[in-house]
This record gives structure tokens, sequence and C-alpha cells, in this order.
């Protein structure tokens, strides 16, 4: 009974420390991200288009995990604030491509930067963050499985 008791007592010690955990992180990145006039989202959605643009809506939201109800207004909003452009793939009409104008461009060092900031905030080495990283994207797979 007490080992059926542990194992219940450490799943939900697990699912406190991820939640605690990333709130933490959202938090964390907002003095860095309000300069920018960004979101924490918003700026998952930045940092993965400056790696590859454009993209589609749902290859964009396949790669910040988000799905099109989150992701759809999300770029709309950046749209507004002059950071991407929405346009129809000429294609596949269906599909709407996302780019970044010329400002979201400009914001590619200080959006780069704040990784360094979160890095130094959190006293972690690039070892620890390459770590970190792999075990919860190996949690996230295999939540998936």
């Amino acid at each position: 009974m007490d080992a059926e008791r542990n194992r219940r007592k450490a799943g939900r010690h697990l699912s406190f420390s991820l939640y605690g955990a990333a709130n933490r992180m959202i938090r964390l990145h907002k003095p860095f991200l309000a300069p920018l006039g960004l979101t924490f989202p918003q700026y998952l959605v930045v940092l993965a288009l400056l790696d590859d643009t454009p993209c589609s809506v749902g290859a964009l939201g396949a790669r910040t995990d988000m799905d099109t109800g989150t992701i759809t207004p999300l770029v709309k909003r950046l749209q507004a604030a002059g950071i991407v452009t929405r346009t129809r793939d000429a294609d596949d009409e269906r599909r709407v491509l996302v780019d970044l104008t010329p400002k979201g461009r400009g914001l590619e060092a200080e959006v780069r930067a704040v990784t360094g900031k979160i890095k130094s905030a959190c006293q972690l080495t690039d070892r620890d963050m390459d770590d970190l990283s792999h075990t919860l994207d190996a949690l996230a797979r295999a939540a998936q499985e």
C-alpha cells in the first residue's frame, strides 16, 4: 500500500513541479519580452519563424506545439503589430503562409538574446540547458505516444 501511495505522490509532485516550472519560466521571460512588445507565445512564434520562413500556419503550430485555435489568433495579433505577414499559398489557396516583416526581422538579435538572459537568470550552463531540453523533449514525446 505504501509503494502505491508513494507512486501517486511522486506523480502528483511531478505534475505540480512541471506546472510551477512552466509558470515561473513564462514569468521570467516577461521583463525581457515586454520591451519587444511580445507575449511569451508570440516570442515562441517569432523564434520559430526566425529559423524558417515562410511557414504555413499548420507547420508553425506543429513547431510551437500550439493548436490552430491558439496559433491563428496569435498570428493575427502579430500581423496587426506589423511583425508578420499572412498570405495565401499560391500553390494551395487553403494554406496560409506566415513570414516575418522587416520589422519582425529587426527583432532577431533581441529575440535571440532572450535565451542567454534566461540561461543567466537560471544560472544554467550550456550542458544544463541541453540536458534539461532533452529531458523535457523526451517527456513530451512519451506523453504523445
